[in-house]
């Protein structure tokens, strides 16, 4: 991945990563689950529903201390079943 979050950002940083993936009330814990593997916290994501309830969105906020911190955590998340886009 050849991003431009080092010129972007001033590390370390809290940084919003959403997680769209289809409607699975386990989604939120597979999230927090990758985060906690790579950043282990205390963490309390917040979940959305779709208008017709398909897909759930997941935010997750994250001390990230580097660029490829942040690029790890987006291809990780990007495996978990059912997810369809990493934000």
């Amino acid at each position: 991945m050849d991003t431009k979050f080092d010129e972007l950002l001033e590390f370390p940083c809290s940084f919003p990563f959403k997680v769209v993936g289809l409607a699975d009330p386990q989604l939120p814990d597979h999230v927090v689950k990758v985060v906690q593997a790579h950043v282990p916290g205390d963490y309390r994501p917040t979940t959305a529903k779709s208008s017709k309830g398909t897909y759930h969105s997941i935010t997750i906020r994250v001390k990230v201390e580097s660029k490829q911190q942040v690029e790890s955590l987006y291809s990780e998340l990007a495996t978990i079943p059912g997810v369809r886009r990493v934000l």
